[in-house]
This record gives structure tokens, sequence and C-alpha cells, in this order.
């Protein structure tokens, strides 16, 4: 059924018109609907369960000529608004789909579940609901075919003018934007032995069940049905946009084998070079990264920034933890001078926060930074890694909240850190300045604040700490001298009086 005429999709809306997705006249005449079937809550985890107690098939790939087409003829095509799933109704929401082919080989299913929540029917790929140009070549239309992905738009910035917020597109990978932000790092719906000798393996979203929302609702609910070689998954999302947009996560795990490296919450992330690495590139500009650090709310209630780094070697980092508040990569530069790019706009890339929704246990924030020689590279990874083993044949469910924003939705009663910038010493060793932010913890006589400065091996000065008038904050600076050909873990913090006033700044730096 996938060259459905635009006969055969008003036929099919018709046929749908008492399953509650829309009313005949309100079908978009490049969608169609194949027969529906029964859907409940547990749907998508019985098809989970049911996927785990089988042998792993690998996914049909779209015909071969759909993957030999060029970067600029897939760019040469595109979904037509007008054909949008909702376009004629007056739901908050539209949901608009994404050709295959090139870097995108196999098909997902994408079901539209009726108003009862009861029954759904498969969304038929209709290559008419396609605007496209003349470099797009004539390719074959086969029950092979279908959307790579999809995209939802609402009305974000002006009421009746809708935008696009979120996409899922390629393997488990999905990415959001807030009110006035452009697109930045990613998220996943899971990692697999990431920068494991055995090399990585990607999970994909192989199925979709997107629920029709109520005229008048303030969130999407979608459903994702996960699978690969060691495990399969059942995904809930409720997402809402506005200054942040925030999803909603519940994800039910079964293993189909013993899973020692798992990496829940995935982030993806670009960081290339500022004030710390710039000598290394030739640019006019002085920074290019979509996040510029981790920051992690440990069990302990400890708040962390780890600047991030594009080292010369691949670098793993590990934070352990027992019950994490919260973590997520960062963009914290917002000015456009910071990266003086008109184009790019890194200054409006979000930041990406996770919130565990119920107690995760022992484990740790894991961080991943890969060397990268230019932006269109993702170099870095962060998620959460649990301590124990899941185990072929379980179950296992975590609950989390995303919140793509312009700044962690945490208390700010500790100055954060603005920036940090490394240098050589005339004298030798090397000379680290952090700044922190404005902030009413700091006193204005600096004598009565305490610095902790200290390193796992080589040594580190007493730090002295001024005020910036540039900032309005402070900046600490202190001197630390490396052992030779190895690499030195720094810490800092500010304290009043044994109280932390500042966030703890952590840094690895590497010959």
């Amino acid at each position: 059924m996938s060259g459905l005429s635009r006969r055969d999709a008003l036929a099919l809306g018709a046929a749908f018109a008492a399953f509650g997705m829309a009313r005949a006249d309100e079908l978009p005449d490049g969608i169609g609907f194949g027969p529906e079937m029964p859907f409940s809550s547990t749907t998508v985890v019985e098809r989970a369960r049911a996927l785990a107690a089988k042998a792993y098939k690998a996914p049909p790939k779209v015909p071969q000529p759909w993957l030999d087409i060029t970067y600029d003829q897939y760019r040469s095509i595109w979904f037509d608004t007008r054909n949008a799933l909702w376009n004629r109704t007056d739901r908050p929401a539209r949901l608009e789909f994404f050709a295959p082919g090139l870097y995108f080989p196999s098909p997902i299913e994408v079901y539209a579940v009726g108003e009862d929540r009861k029954t759904a029917a498969p969304i038929q790929f209709v290559l008419n609901a396609f605007d496209k140009t003349d470099k797009f070549p004539d390719l074959p239309i086969t029950d092979a075919v279908g959307y790579s992905g999809f995209r939802i738009h609402g009305e974000i910035e002006t009421a009746g003018v809708f935008q696009e917020y979120a996409v899922f597109q390629g393997a488990s990978y999905f990415r959001a934007v807030a009110r006035g932000q452009v697109y930045g790092l990613s998220a996943r719906g899971l990692a697999l032995n990431t920068a494991g000798a055995d090399g990585e393996e990607f999970p994909e979203f192989r199925a979709f069940w997107v629920e029709a929302p109520e005229p008048g609702a303030t969130s999407v609910t979608l459903h994702a049905l996960l699978d690969s070689p060691s495990v399969t998954g059942a995904y809930r999302f409720v997402i809402a946009h506005g200054s942040s947009t925030v999803m909603d996560v519940e994800a039910t795990l079964f293993p189909r084998v013993d899973l020692d490296h798992v990496g829940i919450a995935a982030e993806t992330s670009m960081f290339l070079f500022d004030e710390s690495n710039r000598n290394r590139f030739d640019d006019f500009r002085p920074a290019v990264h979509d996040s510029d650090g981790l920051l992690i709310v440990n069990g302990a209630g400890e708040r962390l920034w780890r600047p991030l780094a594009n080292p010369r070697k691949l670098q793993v980092s590990s934070f352990v933890d027992d019950g994490p508040k919260g973590f997520g990569l960062m963009q914290r530069p917002r000015d456009l001078a910071d990266y003086a790019d008109l184009e790019a706009a890194y200054h409006k890339r979000p930041g990406l926060w996770v919130t565990p929704g119920e107690n995760w246990g022992a484990g740790s924030v894991t961080l991943v930074e890969i060397p990268a020689d230019r932006e269109i590279y993702d170099n870095i990874v962060a998620y959460w890694r649990p301590r124990k083993q899941l185990m072929a044949g379980g179950e296992y469910r975590y609950t989390y909240r995303l919140d793509w924003c312009e700044a962690a939705p945490i208390p700010m009663d500790r100055t954060p850190v603005l920036n940090t910038r490394m240098g050589a010493r005339f004298e030798g060793g090397r000379i680290a300045t952090v700044d922190f932010a404005p902030h009413g913890a700091i006193p204005e006589d600096l004598s009565k604040v305490t610095l902790h400065i200290s390193a796992n091996r080589g040594k580190v000065s007493d730090g002295i700490l001024q005020h910036n008038p540039e900032t309005g904050g402070v900046r600490m600076g202190f001197s630390y001298f490396p052992p030779e050909k190895r690499s030195m873990e720094l810490r800092a913090q500010m304290l009043v009086e044994g109280r932390p006033i500042s966030e703890v700044w952590l840094y690895r730096w590497t010959p």
C-alpha cells in the first residue's frame, strides 16, 4: 500500500471517520491509514517483552537506489506541510514525516492512536505527500519503503503559527528545542557499550504510536518500540513545549543478553574548542560548541561542573554516585559575541537536563570525550551507567524527565561557573582561571572566602580571588604543575565558614 493515490487516501479517510482519527473532510490528501488494530497502555510493553524472547532479526532496508542517493538529493525532498497529520483539525500539534534513504536505511512503523485510546492504525507511506525538486531521482516505490522519522510542530512562539520543536529520526536519537532556541545536542533512547573495546551497539526505535492530542491539550504523548541484538524496550514520552521543552520519559527494558555497559538517558553533543584549547584551531570564532560543560547534582547534594574538552586521545570520565539528583550537558555562554557565528547561532543551542523519576541506585554519570577536528562531528556523550548488570530475561524500568532548556531547572543557591581559561606560565607550569557568575552568596570582602584547590597528582598553588568588573562576579586563579607526560585531575571550590557558595569545578588536564 506504499503507493497510495490521492483517491485511495481519501477513501481510507472516510473508512476511518468512525475511528476518531479525524473527520473525512479534515484528513490531509497525502496521508493514508492502514487497517486499525487494538491498542492499550500496555501494547508496546507487551510487544517489547515478546520480541525479547525471540532471536534478534535485523530490520529490512529500503531498496538500494534509495540508499545510493547523494546528500544533495536527499535534501531535495521534503514533506508537504499541507499533508501534516492533524493539519485540518483544532488539535495543538502537527506531525510531518521524513523520507528514507542515505543515512536512514530502515523504515519505521508509525501508528496513529484513536481518540478512544483503544485502537491504532498504521500511517502509510505516500510519495505524493512530499514536495521535491528536479534533483530528486525517480526511485522505486515498494512495500519496503517507509518513513525514516517524524517531527512535531506546535505553537511555540505565536498562536496559530506551527513551528517544529521535536524530531525523532535515526537509531534511537531524538532532539528538541524550546522557545527561541535552535537545534543542538541530541538525546538517545539507550546507549550500549559506548567507547567499549568491542564496539558500540546502536539500538533503534522501530515503531511509534502517536496519540492524537485533544484540542487545548498542552502535551503530546507517543510510544516507541526499541530493538537491537542485545535488548528490546518500550518507551513512553509525554512532550510539552514552552520556555523549556519538557519530556517525561518512561522506559522498560528487556535484555536478550547480560548487559554490563548500559547508558540510561544518554545525550550526544559537540565540543570543538573554547578559550581553554583555542590555540589548536585556526578559526575566526572564539568558541565552537553545542555544549560547554557537564553539570551534575549528585546523591550527596554536591553540584559539580566539568568543562568539556576535545582531547587528543579518547577519554572516559566516571563520576561515581548513588541516587543522582540530575545531570546534563549544558551550554552556558549565551551571547552572540561568545561565538561570533551569525549562521550557527551557538548561543541559542539548548542544554539538556536529566532528572531521575526514582532512586536509580548505585552507578556513575559517565562522560565520553572523543577527539574531533571539525564541528560536524558529535564527539561528546554523557549518560547514567548502572553499577549492576541488567540480566538477560529481566525487566528494568526507568523514569526520568528531560528539560531542553537554557539553564538547568535546579535551585541557584550556589554561584555557577561562567568560563574556564588555561595557559602556560613563564616560570614553568600552567595557569588556570575560573570565572564565577555574580551571586548573593559571594561576600564583598573576598578575604572571607576560603578556596579549596586540589589535584590527584602534581602540585597546585594557593589560589587568588578577585572581583571581575566585566562579569560582575569573581575570578579564581591558580597555578598547577603537571607531572611529565601524565594527566592531572583538578578540583576547586569556594566556601564561606565551611559552607559551599560555588559549584565544584572539575577539570582533567591532559598533556
